[in-house]
């Protein structure tokens, strides 16, 4: 891990926490994004500090260029992706893009630019830039080009406001924007830069409505979605309302910046996280037992969790992914925002501290299993006995394994104690149905055998 980078991104996350209040998971979510190369939706009502977080969040990464649009039914592809240059279209003409990006061109038009400031003979230098524009003309007349300086097709980050108001003319193009980062005009399709898309709102479309169905698929190209609500703390408030006061309209220099070479170098730096099979084997136990709350989570949700939990795990100073760092999974799972509270309750259960759960599954098992044996006292004492042995052993041997993967004393500890109540199960029934008792390890033994 490069310590360095991973400063600079927590010393922009701390720049813009000092000006906005009891924003951390938005700001938190914001730098994931950028790590990670995801879309972020911002739901909350109004004047809640939305676009403020994003548009001083952005405003240090130095060197990438930015788009922002209030969207409405008005904006036209035009103002998103560009225009098409006529010039590409008149014979003899050169697109204006082609002379911008050309290096030799615009060396030649620096140079021309001196030659008249300085008030010197510039026939010479004319006539080449002229023959060489004819040269340009030879080798890119006929392709129609679009003007996209300025637009997304330019841009690393864009903040799309309100993008559900976007009108249904421009969907595709901003459905292809956003999953595959591309744009196709006029046949041609060109990869765009954009690292992370971003759009607040204070409301989600009814998808159940015809009209609004539409925009579903828009939604889902946010990955990251996080709620605002309105500062609840007084002295938070109080704080931000005295610091706006002083401040009197002056703008706050950014003194944490990240370059674009920075930001990128940060990404590859997260892809170098280790994922142990462990977290991926909680995960799929955190999806299963979501599932089992009949909460809708897709297989493309599942297997993309990854960069996420390795963001999180980089900034948290760690070169491998913990349980805990799957709980910034709260804003990746949900898709309706009252899921929220069953997915974080569920992730905070499972992920903070994952062995208590297990430990816990296994005791509730025991607990049922010696409910059934209780139940049945009316079956042979052979049979009942017989059947919660082999359940026991079941939940000893899961417990077994535990122990072997115990990272130290105290998960050890933690695990014995659980055997030593399942003992006391198993010993409890023997003795109501007059057995002789057996201790579990006896009994795994001679299964082993």
């Amino acid at each position: 891990m490069n310590v360095t980078l991973r400063n600079k991104m927590r010393a922009r996350m701390d720049e813009v926490r000092a000006q906005v209040a009891e924003r951390d998971d938005l700001i938190e979510t914001i730098a994931i994004a950028l790590l990670t190369r995801k879309n972020v939706f911002i739901l909350g009502d109004t004047g809640q500090a939305k676009s403020y977080a994003i548009n001083l969040f952005r405003s240090g990464i130095t060197g990438a260029r930015q788009f922002e649009r209030l969207m409405s039914k008005q904006t036209d592809e035009e103002a998103l992706f560009g225009r098409l240059d006529l010039s590409s279209l008149i014979p003899g003409g050169v697109p204006d893009q082609v002379l911008a990006y050309d290096p030799r061109y615009q060396a030649m038009q620096r140079k021309l630019e001196t030659q008249v400031a300085n008030q010197k003979d510039t026939s010479a230098l004319v006539a080449e830039m002229e023959q060489y524009r004819k040269a340009l003309s030879a080798l890119h007349s006929g392709q129609p080009r679009i003007i996209t300086r300025g637009k997304i097709p330019d841009s690393h980050i864009c903040f799309l406001d309100e993008i559900f108001k976007a009108s249904d003319g421009i969907l595709n193009a901003l459905l292809t924007a956003l999953n595959e980062r591309r744009y196709t005009n006029e046949g041609t399709t060109i990869d765009i830069p954009t690292i992370s898309f971003f759009s607040a709102s204070n409301e989600i479309p009814n998808f159940a409505s015809p009209e609004e169905k539409i925009l579903k698929p828009l939604y889902d190209r946010f990955e990251l979605k996080v709620v605002t609500e309105y500062v609840e703390s007084r002295d938070a408030r109080l704080a931000v309302l005295k610091s706006k006061q002083s401040q009197q309209g002056q703008n706050i220099p950014v003194a944490a910046t990240i370059s674009l070479d920075e930001l990128e170098e940060m990404q590859e730096d997260v892809r170098g996280i280790t994922v142990p099979d462990s977290v991926n084997e909680l995960m799929d136990d955190v999806l299963c037992e979501l599932r089992g709350k009949n909460l809708h989570i897709s297989d493309r949700k599942y297997f993309g969790y990854a960069p996420i939990a390795q963001a999180k795990a980089w900034l948290e100073g760690r070169d491998t992914v913990e349980p805990s760092d799957l709980t910034i999974l709260r804003h990746y799972l949900w898709t309706a925002p009252e899921e929220r509270i069953v997915i974080q309750g569920t992730l905070e259960r499972m992920c903070n501290d994952p062995l208590k759960d297990r430990l816990d599954g296994i005791l509730a098992s025991a607990v049922e299993c010696h409910a059934d044996f209780d139940s049945a006292a009316d079956a042979p004492p052979a049979r009942r006995i017989g059947k919660l042995r082999d359940e026991f052993l079941r939940l000893y041997e899961q417990l077994v394994d535990l122990n072997a993967n115990a990272q130290n004393q105290g998960e050890m500890e933690k695990i014995q104690a659980c055997l030593d109540e399942l003992e006391q199960y198993s010993q409890q029934a023997h003795t109501v149905i007059n057995f002789r008792y057996v201790p579990l390890p006896e009994l795994y033994q001679l299964k082993a055998g």
